[in-house]
């Protein structure tokens, strides 16, 4: 398994997303909104989004990894196939948190930034179209610490119980086979 570490980008002005490793990995795009704004999200209907910092938690594990995929997400012009493709049409890409690593792990850390002081679900079913998460975007009136998201993010991912909690069922059966143990 491909694990380097964790990395931030903040400074988006200055040759963005330059220093994004060409890996697989999952993302945070910490985006900003600074008035209410209303547009379409394909099937989920109108979104309201109101002012304040919005985190989309992604993978990137195909072809060009993170950097492709984040670059993706930054560019003005893109036709949109993806949820986060509408927000990022009227929202300001303000940084970028993530870490290389192989495995899918963005459904525990949409369950991590959930538990951050402040963290609202917006819109339902945004990002999660393909898991059992409630969303994989959260809104936050300030920026949660990405520091504060770090520590709670290695506790969730040792802890047993909350790991187990957060797997897809293929995941799940998997890790109790892996034990032993047959699934009730």
């Amino acid at each position: 398994m491909l694990e380097l570490g964790w990395g931030m980008h903040k400074d988006m002005n200055a040759q963005p997303l330059a220093c994004l490793p060409s890996l697989p990995g999952t993302y945070v795009l910490v985006l900003k909104i600074f008035q209410r704004q209303e547009f379409s999200v394909s099937s989920l209907g109108t979104f309201a989004a109101e002012p304040g910092f919005y985190l989309y938690v992604g993978s990137a594990l195909g072809p060009g990894g993170l950097a492709k995929r984040i670059g993706r997400h930054a560019r003005a012009e893109k036709k949109c196939c993806w949820h986060i493709d509408y927000l990022t049409a009227v929202a300001t890409l303000d940084e970028v948190w993530y870490r290389v690593d192989d495995a899918r792990r963005e459904c525990y850390w949409a369950e991590c930034l959930k538990k951050l002081h402040g963290a609202t679900v917006p819109l339902d079913g945004f990002g999660s179209s393909d898991c059992r998460c409630r969303s994989h975007l959260f809104h936050f009136q300030a920026l949660p610490s990405h520091r504060v998201f770090r520590q709670r993010l290695v506790r969730l991912l040792v802890s047993p119980a909350a790991t187990i909690a957060v797997k897809s069922a293929a995941d799940e059966l998997v890790q109790q086979l892996e034990l032993g143990g047959t699934r009730r």
